[in-house]
């Protein structure tokens, strides 16, 4: 399942890796775009929206609801 997400405080290249390597310690077939400029981060995976944020969130990044 697609799921976009609304993602504050990635601010350089470094930051994409780290939330991207988050989604995929969760789930490790996921597929992650991330649109730093715009704040989107795409992720393409079986688990539940909750799980995939509060990964996202743990690894230090605001999520928006």
């Amino acid at each position: 399942m697609n799921q976009t997400f609304t993602v504050t405080g990635m601010t350089c290249g470094h930051c994409e890796k780290a939330v991207a390597r988050a989604v995929k310690q969760l789930d490790p077939q996921a597929e992650v775009k991330i649109d730093r400029p715009q704040n989107k981060v795409e992720v393409q995976s079986t688990q539940p929206r909750e799980a995939l944020a509060r990964a996202i969130t743990e690894e230090g990044y605001a999520v928006a609801a």
